[in-house]
């Protein structure tokens, strides 16, 4: 089998050699097709490329994993060929390649990679993770984790971050925040805010459900009810909340705390103003 950054071509002791993996590759940009296409060959995989609708599907066939772009110009986009390969060939994975977090293209792709944020080497290891569907090996793909990483990354490390539903069941929180609360990642994410913090009353419960079902805006610079260390020192927060359809389609809300200043009421002034 192929290590990670190895070839996807690997030996079998029982069966020889495998052929590579045909990557389908959809883009109405040429120079984009080729530049793919050679990173991908540099790593092994066979691509397979098209410029429009109609010549992707007529390879459809052939793929073993599909990377379409979405929006192709002229009012076309790559979601016509992901819901014709899961109507004829529903094993074959399909990566989304966008430039929006709107997700308006729907639910019919595996994952979804963000133009501009996500790297070559994301797409690599979208591919790697997906190989072993064409084993026939069960393959489980976090898109989330891809997805709501990008959101992350736009707002930076220092900014602690939750996206929930509209329910408050945690899809996604950021490291800043699990470090905060000594928590792995992992510990969240199906978890209810609610019920793992029933401190925070009805009050912010209604102001989640009334962001995600209204998609207005909710800031509130005062400490108070989100989970945030109970320590000594007195952080005041600057919270933003704000809409976002999930991964799944579904409303739901992200919510952002940013240390606006840090109070510890119990210090007296330096007389010497230092």
């Amino acid at each position: 089998m192929a290590g990670p950054g190895k070839s996807p071509t690997a030996i079998d002791e029982k069966k020889g050699p495998r052929p590579p993996i045909r990557v389908l590759l959809l883009d109405d940009h040429v120079d984009n097709l080729l530049l793919r296409s050679a990173i991908l060959r540099k790593h092994g995989y066979h691509s397979i490329t098209a410029s429009s609708v109609e010549e992707a599907e007529k390879h459809i066939h052939e793929a073993d994993i599909a990377v379409l772009d979405y929006h192709l110009g002229a009012g076309k986009f790559g979601t016509e060929v992901a819901n014709t390969l899961r109507e004829k060939r529903p094993q074959v994975p399909i990566i989304i390649l966008s430039a929006t977090l709107e997700r308006r293209f729907g639910g019919v792709e595996d994952m979804h990679l963000l133009k501009g944020y996500s790297s070559v080497d994301d797409l690599l290891a979208a591919l790697r993770s997906f190989e072993a569907k064409r084993r026939g090996k069960p393959v489980v793909v976090d898109a989330r984790d891809f997805y709501y990483s990008r959101i992350n990354m736009a707002m930076g490390d220092e900014v602690v971050l939750e996206i929930m539903d509209r329910d408050g069941n945690w899809q996604y929180v950021n490291e800043t925040l699990a470090k905060l609360l000594e928590k792995k990642r992992s510990w969240f994410v199906g978890k209810n805010l609610f019920q793992e913090f029933p401190e925070l009353g009805d009050e912010w419960q209604e102001i989640i459900r009334t962001v995600a079902d209204t998609r207005e805006t909710y800031i509130d610079r005062t400490f108070r009810g989100l989970p945030l260390p109970k320590k000594s020192p007195r952080y005041v927060w600057n919270v933003l909340v704000f809409s976002l359809k999930l991964h799944d389609n579904r409303d739901g809300v992200v919510v952002s705390a940013r240390i606006l200043e840090r109070k510890d009421p119990f210090k007296m002034p330096d007389p010497a103003g230092a």
